[in-house]
C-alpha cells in the first residue's frame, strides 16, 4: 500500500486529536496538491509527528474525517470490524422482533466518519457527507452485506444516487407498524432519532388528547393513540406526509373517528386554533431545523420563540408540551432558555420535566459536540 501523503498542521491541535475530535477542518492544516477525494492521509504537526490518520475531503470546511490515532493498515478489514461492532451494540438493546427500524452506524460516533447508515426491515439505507466519503467507502454496500451476520439485508440503497424513486417498507417501531419511504421519505420515512421520546410521550398519553405538531407521517400520534389517547390531531404542511400519517393509523387498525389529520401550516393551524379556544392535553413540537448553519441562528430563534409561545396556549392548564429542536447550532442551554421564554409569553410558566436527546443508536462523542443535535425538553404548562 502506498505511503498516505502527509497533511501539516498550521496550529497545535494534537491534543483536541488524540481525545478523539473525528474532524480536521480546512483552515487548520496545509495542503498538498494532487490529492484525490477519499484517499488516506496522514496528519502531522509542524515538526513532522504522526498525529492522526484518515481521508482526504477535497470539498467543504472539513479536510480531514480522522479513523484512527495509528496508522490504517488495512482499510476493508477496519470498516468490517467496526460495521460488526456498531451493529453488535444495538442488538444489544434492540429487540428485532419488536423493533427493526434503526440507525446502524453514526458516522463519528461509530468511528466510520462521513456516513450514516438505517437499517428499515431487510433495506438498509447510507447517506455520504459528501464526495469524500463516497469515494473512501466506495466499497461499502458489499462490506455491510459481509458484516450483517444475521440480519436480512435484501436491498442497499444510496439515498443521495435515488433520489426522487420511492422504495416502501413496513416496519416495526415497538410494536407500532409504520409503512416508510426510504427511497424518497424525510430522514427514510421515520424519523429514526426520536424513538425513546416517542414512546416517553405514549406512556403520558391515556386518556389524554394530544396534537402534534410538524407531525411527518404521524410517528407521536400513532404511538399515543396506541396507548389510550382519546384524541390525537397531526398537522404538517405537506400532504403527502399527511397522507401517510392516515395510511399508519389504517395499517394498526386505529379508529380514525379520534384522529385529526390536517395538510397546512403549522403556524397558521395554531393561530385558529387559539382564537377558537382550542387546547389539548399534550403538545407536541418537533420542527425541522431553524438554523441549519450559524448565519440562520437569529431567525431560528425568532421563529422558536413564536413556535413556543403560539404552542404554550393550546397547551390545557397543568398539560404537557414537548419541544424539540434538530439543529445543532442551537446549544441545549439556549434550546430551553427559548422554551421556556417562549411560554412565558404566553402567559404561561414552563416546569422542566425530563430533557433527553437522539436515541441511543444515534451515540454522542463528549469530545464532539457538533453530534449533539437533538434536543427534547418535556414539561408542564401552568
Amino acid at each position: 500500500m502506498p505511503r498516505p501523503l502527509v497533511l501539516t498542521l498550521r496550529k497545535d491541535l494534537s491534543r483536541t486529536l488524540r481525545q478523539g475530535h473525528p474532524w480536521v477542518f480546512r483552515e487548520a492544516v496545509t495542503e498538498p496538491r494532487g490529492m484525490a477525494a477519499g484517499a488516506l492521509v496522514t496528519v502531522a504537526d509542524r515538526r513532522g509527528r504522526e498525529i492522526a490518520f484518515g481521508y482526504y475531503d477535497d470539498a467543504g470546511p472539513i479536510a480531514v474525517r480522522v479513523l484512527a490515532l495509528a496508522p490504517v493498515a488495512d482499510r476493508a478489514a477496519l470498516l468490517r470490524e467496526r460495521l460488526r461492532a456498531a451493529l453488535a451494540t444495538r442488538r444489544a438493546h434492540l429487540d428485532l422482533t419488536m423493533t427493526n427500524a434503526f440507525r446502524w452506524v453514526h458516522g463519528e460516533a461509530d468511528r466510520l466518519p462521513g456516513i450514516h447508515v438505517d437499517v428499515y426491515a431487510d433495506v438498509v439505507s447510507v447517506r455520504y457527507d459528501g464526495e469524500g466519503s463516497r469515494a473512501f467507502y466506495r466499497d461499502l454496500p458489499a462490506l455491510i452485506r459481509a458484516s450483517a451476520g444475521e440480519l436480512t439485508v435484501r436491498k442497499v440503497i444510496d439515498r443521495e444516487a435515488r433520489a426522487g424513486r420511492g422504495e416502501e417498507v413496513e416496519v416495526r417501531e415497538n410494536g407500532a407498524l409504520f409503512i416508510v419511504d426510504v427511497g424518497r421519505g424525510q430522514k427514510g420515512g421515520l424519523f429514526l432519532d426520536q424513538r425513546e421520546n416517542r414512546q416517553t410521550v405514549a406512556q403520558r398519553a391515556a386518556g389524554k388528547s394530544l396534537l402534534n405538531l410538524f407531525g411527518y407521517t404521524g410517528g407521536f400520534s400513532l404511538h399515543a393513540a396506541r396507548a389510550g389517547a382519546t384524541r390525537t390531531d397531526t398537522v404538517d404542511i405537506a400532504r403527502p406526509a399527511i397522507a401517510a400519517a392516515r395510511r399508519n393509523f389504517e395499517r394498526n387498525g386505529l379508529a380514525l373517528g379520534q384522529a385529526g389529520f390536517h395538510a397546512e401550516d403549522v403556524f397558521a393551524f395554531l393561530e385558529k386554533a387559539i382564537a377558537r379556544g382550542q387546547v389539548w392535553d399534550i403538545v407536541v413540537s418537533d420542527p425541522p431545523s431553524f438554523a441549519p448553519s450559524k448565519n440562520s441562528l437569529s431567525a431560528a430563534r425568532r421563529s422558536y420563540l413564536r413556535l413556543h409561545r403560539l404552542a404554550a396556549q393550546v397547551v390545557s392548564r397543568g398539560g404537557l408540551l414537548a419541544a424539540a429542536s434538530c439543529s445543532s447550532h442551537v446549544t441545549r442551554g439556549e434550546f430551553l432558555t427559548m422554551v421556556k421564554t417562549g411560554v412565558d409569553l404566553a402567559g404561561r410558566r414552563f416546569v422542566l420535566e425530563s430533557y433527553t436527546g437522539a436515541s441511543p443508536d444515534h451515540p454522542i462523542l463528549p469530545v464532539f459536540p457538533e453530534g449533539d443535535y437533538l434536543k427534547f425538553a418535556l414539561g408542564r404548562v401552568e
